[in-house]
């Protein structure tokens, strides 16, 4: 077979017309989200409050295995995608390690990251209804930025509340949403309730994903016309990832490529459940045995130090109830963390799967990031996100593990964007001022104290 190319890349019409909607080949569904109030399931009216209507269809939807992009979404994914598949043929080099390393690279949209194949398919349904305003959270900044892109181009109103302690050391990506023609506040604020009883109980706090969806979910509650957008966590957002699965099942299968091992960083969960779908579909109905890994930050463990729990979305409590692993709603991450990956639970889908045994899940520090981001940048030449220098990490320690055993793996991650608004946490990394903060038991127990009472 000849020799794989550096950059593989699809054409137009090899491009996706289906996303991938895993809860339908899944053997055992995750547990329903629950009305705070009521303690049931809730239904199609209770989420229609909040989230626009195509939206909940996609949520609630657990039978049909394909649904369809609509046209007018496939003509804006094409200004950027499909995006590529790379053969990290020098980093192979420097390991020295028999193992083949690709990564499917998400970085190539102006917003430099996978967010905006979900805001864009948010916000053209909110478009489509007749929505004028939205609001949402943001951690590390891409999620608000590919909101701000894709409401600037659809030309709805934005409300960006982000976690205080990125505001302030990515002021770059805060003008980058303004740009767009975004607010942007700072989270927690003083602008709405939630806000105001979070900085009254803890006033020096920077804030976390948790505090910012209370706010954006009161902003949306409180405004004419207005819905809620998320950028992760939710099925849904997990279900338009799934293109990027897609296209890299597609151009596997063109060049022969049958990966060993799939690794993705993971927050929320949804680009790490966007990679892997289609491939953990087959793997559901016996089609391959290849191995999931999905890494955390050790400084916001959800997945391996957290508790399997009905647990609240955010920190002021006004969300339904979700099943996840989480390390309850009111975790703060220590606010020396880098990066994005901050949000106290995870997705409901890959909550169950690594439940139920088919991902693995491992936490890393940040400076063992940072250390592999840099290798990665001299090597390959691409700056990457804080985030997916997550999954970076343990691609390396699989391929290291490939040199000491001889064995030759096919190692796949997903390098989810660009670090070019991380540079002062690059910049503390090279001064040797970035340090690792690992929550004690102790600090966990404080957050888990925060969950309801019963697990429902």
């Amino acid at each position: 077979m000849a020799k794989t190319p550096y950059k593989i890349f699809l054409t137009e019409e090899e491009m996706p017309k289906f996303w991938y909607n895993l809860k339908a080949v899944m053997k055992e569904l995750p547990d329903p989200m629950l009305h705070p109030g009521t303690l049931k399931p809730m239904t199609k009216d209770d989420l229609r409050q909040v989230f626009c209507d195509e939206l909940v269809d996609q949520e609630l939807n657990t039978k049909d295995q394909y649904i369809e992009i609509p046209e007018e979404l496939r003509n804006f994914y094409k200004m950027y995608r499909p995006s590529p598949l790379i053969r990290a043929y020098c980093l192979e080099e420097a390991l020295d390690t028999p193992a083949e390393i690709y990564y499917k690279f998400e970085g190539t949209n102006t917003s430099g990251s996978h967010k905006l194949n979900s805001a864009a398919a948010q916000v053209y349904y909110a478009h489509q209804q007749g929505i004028t305003s939205l609001t949402t959270e943001t951690g590390a900044g891409q999620w608000g930025t590919a909101l701000a892109m894709a409401c600037a181009y659809y030309g709805l109103d934005l409300t960006v509340y982000m976690v205080k302690i990125s505001a302030e050391q990515k002021p770059y990506r805060k003008a980058v949403m303004e740009t767009y023609g975004a607010t942007v506040i700072p989270s927690p604020s003083a602008t709405t309730a939630a806000g105001r009883a979070i900085l009254a109980a803890n006033p020096e706090t920077g804030g976390s994903l948790g505090c910012a969806i209370s706010e954006a979910l009161e902003k949306a509650m409180t405004t004419e016309n207005a819905r809620y957008v998320l950028g992760s966590v939710l099925d849904h957002v997990l279900l338009h990832q799934s293109i990027i699965g897609e296209e890299t099942r597609i151009a596997c299968e063109k060049y022969g490529i049958e990966p060993d091992i799939i690794i993705g960083c993971a927050g929320g969960g949804s680009n790490f459940g966007g990679l892997i779908a289609p491939f953990m579909g087959d793997k559901i109905h016996g089609k391959n045995k290849i191995h999931f890994i999905a890494v955390e930050p050790a400084s916001c463990p959800s997945l391996t130090r957290g508790r399997y729990a009905y647990d609240f979305g955010d920190t002021g409590r006004m969300t339904p109830l979700l099943k996840m692993y989480t390390l309850g709603s009111g975790f703060m991450p220590p606010p020396n963390h880098a990066g994005g990956l901050r949000y106290h639970g995870m997705s409901s889908i890959i909550s169950k799967l690594y439940h139920d045994g088919l991902i693995e899940a491992r936490a890393v520090e940040q400076t063992k990031v940072f250390a592999a981001a840099t290798m990665f940048a001299r090597q390959e030449g691409i700056l990457p996100a804080p985030e997916s220098a997550h999954a970076l990490k343990v691609a390396i320690d699989e391929a290291l593990k490939c040199k000491e055993t001889g064995e030759k793996k096919t190692i796949l991650f997903g390098l989810t964007g660009t670090g070019y608004f991380d540079l002062s946490a690059y910049r503390s990394y090279n001064e040797g001022t970035l340090s690792d903060r690992i929550p004690t038991d102790e600090e966990l127990e404080k957050g888990f104290a925060t969950l309801p009472r019963a697990d429902c």
